[in-house]
């Protein structure tokens, strides 16, 4: 005797790990697409100001900051090649020219260590929270991904911001992740638990209101230009927009969280370096283009590509659904 079976799978019922599969090819695509930004900003920034010895500077790779040491005496680091550039573009030019193609993605895999886990963590509880939040909220779920997106920033930022401080500290004195244990245990010894969370407050400071508020006008907007071209689902180009919108709104806001925040991750790389070194900080540009020219793409890039394999794997569950539909049981 058949038994019976469900109709169709829910319109948004994609696993988590498939959320997960979803948003770490998002963050390696975001990364790919938007670092060379800011390895073309570097560069610039260090044939206005060369790198002096023990100097910190804060890299983008569009996911996460990172702070990086320089290479003490190292003038084949990527950020000192030689080179002068009379703008972005001129710098884009004579770098694929002259180092090749590679070079505008110099300094990106160390990076990505840390910030492929923290999007995946951070943008599957999103959706996860999200999805529970709007059952149990009622008639207040339109406010579900504000707090939605507050809470798994808050997740996210917790487990990753001991891995980035640790990180820092192996890179300025030179350790492998062989030594990451006896890294830690010295941490731990010389200031407690607690230093491993040093940076924690300012980074929830910028990262939560901004989440907060990127996810709530995102959903919004996404809403909204479905609505205004008459479509079902959302395309790969509302998406991109309702990114890019919400992104650089939030980006604005929080645009003084966001100095507060880069100063302290340049305070904490130079905790970690030698008290014996002349230490000599760069904080490179924060203001209200910079930010805005960095997140806005970031943001439009990550979301819509998150939502197109969200998209992809929804079709698949449906598929899969029908075709166990059809064929018969006993």
């Amino acid at each position: 005797m058949s038994s019976q079976k469900s109709s169709s799978v829910p319109r948004e019922y994609i696993t988590p790990v498939q959320q997960m599969i979803a948003s770490c090819s998002g963050a390696i695509i975001t990364s790919l697409f938007v670092t060379p930004l800011d390895v073309v900003k570097t560069r610039l920034q260090v044939q206005r100001n060369p790198f002096p010895k023990g100097k910190c500077f804060v890299y983008c790779n569009g996911l996460m900051d990172h702070v990086c040491v320089c290479e003490n005496g190292n003038s084949k680091a990527w950020y000192k090649k030689p080179g002068h550039f009379s703008g972005t573009l001129d710098a884009f030019i004579k770098i694929i020219r002259m180092e090749g193609i590679r070079s505008l993605w110099s300094g990106l895999p160390p990076t990505l260590v840390m910030a492929v886990p923290a999007t995946v963590i951070y943008f599957t509880c999103y959706d996860q929270l999200c999805a529970v939040l709007k059952l149990r909220m009622g008639d207040q779920s339109d406010y579900a991904p504000l707090l939605a997106g507050a809470i798994a920033r808050v997740g996210s930022v917790t487990v990753i911001s001991p891995l980035e401080l640790i990180r820092t500290k192996m890179q300025s004195e030179k350790q492998s992740y062989r030594e990451l244990s006896a890294v830690i245990k010295s941490a731990l010894h010389s200031e407690g638990w607690r230093s491993l969370w040093r940076g924690w407050g300012p980074t929830l400071l910028r990262d939560v209101p901004f989440s907060a508020m990127y996810w709530f006008n995102y959903e919004k907007g996404k809403a909204w230009l479905c609505q205004y071209y008459n479509s079902t689902d959302p395309t790969f180009a509302i998406t991109f927009t309702a990114g890019a919108l919400s992104g650089s709104f939030a980006s604005v806001v929080t645009l003084p969280f966001d100095v507060v925040k880069t100063k302290r991750q340049v305070e904490l790389g130079e905790l970690c370096l030698s008290s014996t070194a002349q230490i000599s900080l760069c904080l490179l540009s924060s203001g209200f283009l910079p930010r805005l020219i960095k997140v806005a793409p970031a943001c439009a890039i990550m979301i819509s590509t998150y939502e197109f394999g969200k998209a992809f794997f929804r079709r698949y569950n449906q598929k899969k659904q029908r075709v166990t539909q059809l064929q018969p049981s006993t």
